[in-house]
């Protein structure tokens, strides 16, 4: 029997040479910070408006940013007369600490200068109650035409249009289609050519916002012209463009609308006139006290509802940043006097031409078949409405209402 051979160990490998990882702390990452943990993951540069800071704020808040805050070097850019950055002079409506010296920027100084407080100045209050940004915009117009093109397809579906009277056909080519005008030369003329000109981004997004809701009221409008133009075989398409340029009716308004697009330098002046005035006193009349109250007794269930998207974008949102913005300034702790005469004399230049162009439009009450309620009470609504806007506001309702 054999004996078994036992195998000789293998030799011991010496050891590789493997570099090592040596932490230094400098690496991106290593650092800890108070507000490193999760739980102190929120933005900490401004005071948020409740208890708990929104993700409003977050996206809205000075992304913009503010030399008198934090911008420690100053403006890096600035306009061909000098003026840099967004100038506060672009109303002659102010907010308090407007006229406080900007802080001396430079080495040492500092993120806000010395013994400079959040916020930099009253303009950075402003928040908008319907909390919009970018999300928002799209998300609510899209809305907003998804519903009108169901409403739409249901009426062609079930040759609705077939019911309408003659001259209600007629109303609508020639002045729902009119009101098309409006709203484009409001939504890019009036609101986005303004939305550049205001001193903080909580206010570019309302302007831009606004801007977007009537220049989708001005396409829904469009649309449905074109709709109409195939499903009413009578119908004309085309004539909402001698209405507004020729029709006696609508040139009251156009006059207004122009004179809106021509107010120079004065962001807030433009705001104010056609959000506070024009809406409630020709807007909402013309909307809700005739077409919506007018179409379903000629026949037409369709029209109020796309009338009815441009009203509840003024009425629910539109005049909700309005009072939010302009509010405030009434009561500002150091220049409410200063604003409030300023607002008071626009009441007074402005309501009298409004309430002018908005009586040119009183023979469209007696186009349609069936009649909307009477023009004097359907006006003295609008004036009770506006009245109760002012008084929201904290102004007084100017004498020029009673005429």
């Amino acid at each position: 029997m054999t004996a078994t051979t036992e195998r000789p160990a293998a030799p011991e490998r010496p050891p590789r040479s493997v570099p090592r990882v040596n932490f230094t702390d400098a690496e991106a990452g290593a650092k800890e910070f108070p507000d490193s943990g999760a739980s102190a993951r929120r933005f900490n540069y401004y005071v948020p408006a409740k208890r708990k800071q929104t993700h409003y704020e977050d996206v809205t808040v000075e992304v913009q940013p503010d030399p008198r805050h934090y911008l420690s070097q100053g403006w890096i850019y600035g306009f061909a007369d000098g003026q840099t950055g967004y100038p506060l002079n672009w109303t002659k409506l102010k907010a308090w600490g407007v006229d406080a010296p900007e802080p001396v920027h430079g080495v040492g100084t500092g993120g806000g200068g010395k013994d400079l407080q959040w916020p930099a100045h009253g303009w950075h209050e402003f928040r908008d109650p319907n909390e919009e940004w970018e999300q928002t915009i799209y998300r609510n117009n899209a809305n907003v035409v998804r519903q009108l093109n169901q409403n739409i397809d249901n009426a062609r579906n079930a040759k609705s249009f077939e019911q309408w009277t003659r001259n209600w056909i007629t109303f609508v080519e020639r002045s729902v289609g009119a009101r098309m005008h409006v709203e484009h030369i409001l939504g890019l003329y009036v609101f986005a050519a303004n939305e550049r000109s205001c001193p903080t981004n909580m206010h570019n997004t309302v302007l831009a916002v606004n801007s977007a809701h009537k220049i989708r009221f001005a396409q829904d409008l469009a649309l449905y012209n074109l709709t109409l133009s195939e499903e009413i075989e009578s119908f004309d398409g085309a004539a909402h463009v001698d209405a507004w340029n020729n029709d006696p009716e609508w040139q009251g308004v156009r006059e207004i609308v122009e004179a809106l697009t021509a107010i120079e330098d004065d962001w807030g002046e433009a705001m104010f006139v056609t959000n506070v005035i024009f809406e409630p006193l020709i807007g909402e009349l013309f909307r809700s006290r005739l077409v919506m109250h007018a179409a379903p007794g000629n026949g037409d269930f369709v029209t109020p509802t796309v009338m009815g998207a441009g009203e509840s974008d003024y009425a629910q949102r539109d005049l909700a940043w309005t009072k939010a913005c302009f509010g405030p300034l009434v009561h500002d702790r150091e220049f409410a006097d200063h604003n409030r005469q300023l607002m008071d004399g626009w009441l007074s230049a402005w309501v009298p031409r409004v309430l002018a162009a908005a009586r040119t439009m009183q023979p469209l009450w007696s186009t349609p078949d069936h009649r909307p309620p009477r023009f004097e009470d359907s006006l003295e609504h609008v004036k009770n409405r506006f009245a109760g806007i002012l008084n929201d506001l904290g102004l007084a309702t100017p004498k020029e209402l009673a005429q």
